[in-house]
C-alpha cells in the first residue's frame, strides 16, 4: 500500500538534501509550476515516496490562490489539501535525490501527466 502523507511529513521530504546539483537523470525538469511530463523522459528515473491522496478524504476540486496566481504559476501556494495537490504523488530523482509532485490530469479524450518540483517555500498547512 502506498504511504499517505501528510503536510509535515510532505515537508520533512521537501527539506531533505539532493545529492549533487547538476543532474543528468533529472535535468530535462524543469518545473518550478506544474508542466507536462516531457515525452521522451523515462519516468522510471524518479522514485514513489509516498502519496497526498487520502482514500478516505472528502473530495475536493478546488484550488488555493489567495494571492492572484492560477495552477501553472511557479510560485502557486502547495496546498496538500486543494486540487492538484490531493491528487498527486511525491517522487524523487532516484540520482540526486531531487523532489516532485506528479499527478493526472484526466480529459475528455486525453491523459497527461503532470510534474512539479517540490519546493518547500511553497507548502502551506491551509
Amino acid at each position: 500500500m502506498l504511504k499517505e502523507l501528510n503536510t509535515n511529513q510532505l515537508l520533512d521530504i521537501a527539506h531533505s538534501p539532493i545529492t549533487k546539483n547538476d543532474c543528468e537523470q533529472c535535468a530535462s525538469l524543469s518545473c518550478q509550476g506544474w508542466e507536462s511530463l516531457p515525452s521522451g523522459f523515462d519516468a522510471e528515473k524518479l522514485r514513489l515516496l509516498g502519496t497526498l491522496r487520502i482514500e478516505r478524504a472528502e473530495e475536493c476540486w478546488d484550488e488555493h490562490h489567495p494571492n492572484g496566481t492560477n495552477q501553472w504559476s511557479s510560485d502557486a501556494p502547495i496546498s496538500p489539501k486543494h486540487y492538484p495537490y490531493n491528487r498527486s504523488d511525491v517522487f524523487e530523482c532516484a540520482s540526486c535525490k531531487r523532489k516532485f509532485l506528479r499527478y493526472t490530469e484526466y480529459g475528455g479524450y486525453y491523459l497527461d501527466e503532470r510534474i512539479r518540483e517540490l519546493n518547500p517555500k511553497f507548502i502551506t498547512n491551509i
